[in-house]
């Protein structure tokens, strides 16, 4: 847990590095605070996104890993691919900085938060298929893993949509907010007023 941590919290910190170099140069080229903004607008744009969904995937690995006392050979290999997917991130980011809505880079941003959202998924099936990984017999709540497959469902269709219609670009990442009526649907409560199903 400590290792994936330390691993999120450089990847959110190499975000930041293209716009902290931004700086410098700036200054070297006598351009304004102000033009510095609006002439990296794409970079703060795509660091604000990238930052948002590490931050949205980390709260999720986290949430799922409390509830984890061991390990076994199969989640270290999955947790190392979730990792892999973190760590690759500033690359499409720094992409989206300098390409903006490039087809090829769109996908491939999508794509790679596509792949992290499957790792996570695999995560969670692994550890609820062993229940001696687990702080107590009983299993994750359903919630995280029916969360975790609507994500991966609604990236895999983002990625979808974008490859089909490339103008859509980086809005199909907004099917994201279909998640909390997905929820509703899923666990909403009987008319009755009854436990939730």
């Amino acid at each position: 847990m400590f290792f994936s941590d330390a691993v999120v919290a450089i990847a959110l910190t190499l975000l930041v590095l293209p716009l902290a170099e931004a700086v410098p140069e700036a200054v070297g080229q006598h351009v304004t605070s102000l033009e510095v903004i609006t002439e990296n607008q794409w970079q703060i744009y795509s660091f604000l996104l990238s930052f948002i969904v590490i931050a949205r995937l980390w709260i999720s690995h986290h949430h799922v890993f409390a509830q984890v006392t061991s390990y076994n050979t199969s989640l270290v290999v999955a947790n190392l691919g979730w990792l892999l997917t973190i760590v690759v991130l500033p690359f499409p980011t720094e992409m989206v900085g300098a390409f903006g809505g490039d087809g090829f880079t769109t996908l491939f941003y999508i794509g790679t938060i596509l792949a992290g959202s499957i790792c996570q998924l695999v995560i969670i099936l692994i550890i609820r298929g062993n229940p001696e990984l687990r702080v107590s017999s009983r299993e994750l709540p359903d919630r995280q893993r029916f969360g975790s497959m609507v994500n991966t469902v609604i990236m895999l269709l983002a990625l979808t949509l974008t490859a089909l219609v490339p103008r859509v670009g980086y809005f199909s990442i907004l099917l994201l907010l279909l998640t909390p009526a997905v929820f509703r649907l899923r666990y909403r409560r009987p008319a009755t007023g009854g436990p939730r199903v």
